[in-house]
């Protein structure tokens, strides 16, 4: 059965369900159908749908590689220590992380979540002795963690509300001329909604995210207990807007959010502001949020790429469109924000923030 026939599968499962049951919850429309997308596939690339900032330069792990080092030395080089991503990929991004983080001492076990079997088996030919896990749960608890999340949070299930004449209801996905379509749901739901968008404008939409919520206290738990460090690199504001951000994406380009479930991309803004409020509230030190084109600048990004030219002059046009990729205000500089925590009796301050 190829990629095609699985996602008409998984539209007929949902409209047979919305018959049946009534509309879903976006929330389980996003989840069910990411989850059947990366399960079944590599998703990155040019022969993929989209290409992610370790796949562009070997210089965007090797200075988060260099950031998570210089932490772990100031905070005293404690063992045994762990080196935990979420959502890794093909494992690019740990490969260079941890060959730059080599050269300072640093050789932490290594713990991927991971729900693909595709990318596992990837992941076992770029790095070596990795431990994989379905979730953060099961992460191990005799030290302090390391964490990465490049590009996660965004692809967890959002809900969004809406503010109605009545009150907030919830956009739900149901059917219009036996199509998937955005319908409203009939239950109240003022009590979902933050107190600072209760008495927002009737048409208002905003966007919460319990999966998010419910993943970044567990890994903040760890911190306050364990120790250690994280940081997340997605993208979104930097404090909650209204609006729905919610996207797809196939083959590089952007389709309908009902196109091909199941065989496409889902994604919303990450809402750093809610993820740093969590990290507090259980315990962990939030040490900022930058744009990712200013956080990179600072730890020597620009001084690195001239290296490299430098190294290998004929590919000095390479570099330069792999640097503004990443930092350049109109690509991912500005878009994409680092979010840094560090745990109990661990440095509340660090570089780029």
């Amino acid at each position: 059965m190829n990629d095609n026939s699985r996602a008409d599968d998984l539209g007929e499962t949902f409209k047979r369900l919305i018959r049946e049951n009534g509309p879903i919850s976006l929330a389980q429309y996003m989840g069910e159908s990411n989850a059947r997308y990366y399960t079944s596939r590599n998703p990155l690339g040019d022969d993929g749908d989209f290409i992610t900032a370790p796949e562009v330069s070997q210089v965007f792990g090797e200075l988060i590689g260099l950031w998570l080092a210089d932490i772990w030395v100031r905070a005293g080089t404690p063992e045994p220590v762990h080196y935990v991503e979420l959502g890794p990929g093909r494992g690019t991004l740990a490969s260079d992380a941890l060959r730059a983080a080599e050269r300072y001492g640093l050789k932490p076990q290594v713990h991927f979540v991971e729900g693909s079997e595709a990318l596992k088996q990837i992941q076992r030919g770029t790095v070596r002795g990795v431990t994989h896990h379905a979730d953060v749960t099961t992460l191990p608890d005799d030290g302090p963690l390391l964490i990465v999340a490049n590009e996660f949070f965004d692809a967890l299930p959002v809900r969004q509300l809406l503010r109605a004449a009545e009150g907030w209801c919830e956009r739900m996905v149901g059917l219009e001329s036996d199509k998937l379509a955005f319908v409203f749901g009939d239950k109240p739901m003022d009590a979902a909604v933050p107190q600072s968008w209760r008495q927002a404008s009737q048409g208002t939409i905003i966007e919460t995210s319990p999966a998010s919520a419910a993943i970044m206290s567990e890994l903040a738990d760890r911190l306050a207990a364990q120790g250690g460090a994280a940081l997340v690199i997605d993208y979104g504001p930097r404090e909650g807007r209204s609006g729905s951000t919610l996207q797809a994406i196939k083959g590089h380009q952007k389709v309908d959010v009902f196109s091909h479930p199941g065989n496409m991309d889902l994604t919303a803004h990450v809402d750093f502001e809610t993820l740093a409020k969590v990290a507090q509230r259980q315990g962990a030190q939030v040490l900022g949020l930058q744009m990712q084109g200013d956080w990179l600048t600072a730890l020597g990004i620009d001084m690195r790429m001239e290296a490299l030219k430098r190294r290998a002059p004929g590919q000095a046009e390479t570099f330069k469109r792999q640097h503004d990729r990443l930092v350049a205000e109109d690509q991912m500089g500005l878009l994409f924000k680092v979010l840094g925590l560090s745990g109990k009796d661990w440095p509340e301050e660090a570089p780029g923030f």
